[in-house]
């Protein structure tokens, strides 16, 4: 990276924690004023930063349109799919990615298992969200209100008697997957039926899509799935990292 485009760079986190005037962004670069001035004149003439009239500098209003354009162009399901595919490849189970929408939990993408067994669920359809352990987790994220409001609002079907059975038991299972940062499904919706599940977090740290495991009992028992949730966990991470611009730069991780 070129040393003006480097200096340039170094004023935005600088400018993040407050306006600042001419000589502290000279001196946080270490340059002389006449250097910091010119490369606050470039970001201010592109609207990157914005002189005050007490002239010290701020973020610029460009700055925030780019970075919410950016956000909303990410495409999380064509971030994650070689990611749910690696994941598919190394355990054989079936891998799905969920994401709340309009008070729904919906599958935007599955990777089938490699056995004969088939789950019944496809891209689009909502999940059963009283139970399925992509839905505790976007639901774990909301805010204690609305996570408090969508539980009393919801009905409680006993799809089988590990079904959870009332709002009082939800908002508890969320409480606690909001703690450990992981859930399952263990025959809540179906009895032979096993799930793990793992948040993927954007920049801010706030929760945009879930990835499982699922595996039915006659191939996998539950103890033996939960032993799948490093893996899990590492690719979910991985999947954020990348979602939120932070994936190492190879000369980084060398």
């Amino acid at each position: 990276m070129s040393q003006t485009v480097d200096r340039a760079l170094s004023i935005l986190p600088l400018l993040a924690e407050g306006p600042a005037n001419l000589e502290q962004v000279a001196t946080r670069l270490g340059v002389h004023k006449s250097t910091a001035l010119r490369l606050l004149r470039t970001l201010h003439e592109h609207g990157i930063v914005y002189r005050q009239q007490d002239q010290r500098y701020r973020l610029g209003a460009r700055l925030f349109a780019l970075a919410q354009e950016a956000v909303e162009n990410l495409d999380v399901r064509e971030i994650a799919h070689p990611h749910l595919v690696a994941l598919n490849e190394k355990c054989g189970h079936t891998v799905h990615l969920a994401v709340y929408e309009a008070d729904e939990v919906l599958y935007i993408d599955k990777v089938e298992s490699r056995y004969p067994v088939r789950m019944y669920s496809r891209i689009g359809k909502p999940v059963a969200i009283t139970v399925a352990a992509v839905a505790k987790l976007l639901l774990a994220d909301l805010p204690e209100p609305e996570r408090r409001a969508v539980a009393e609002r919801l009905d409680y079907p006993m799809y089988t008697s590990r079904s959870t059975p009332n709002a009082a038991a939800f908002q508890e299972e969320l409480a606690k997957v909001r703690e450990q940062g992981w859930a399952t499904d263990l025959g809540g919706h179906e009895e032979s039926i096993n799930c793990i599940g793992a948040p993927i977090r954007g920049a801010d740290g706030r929760v945009v899509a879930a990835c499982s495991v699922s595996a039915p009992n006659v191939v996998v028992t539950a103890d033996e799935l939960l032993k799948l949730l490093p893996l899990l966990r590492r690719t979910v991470d991985a999947i954020s990292r990348e979602y939120s611009g932070n994936t190492p730069s190879k000369e980084a991780s060398a």
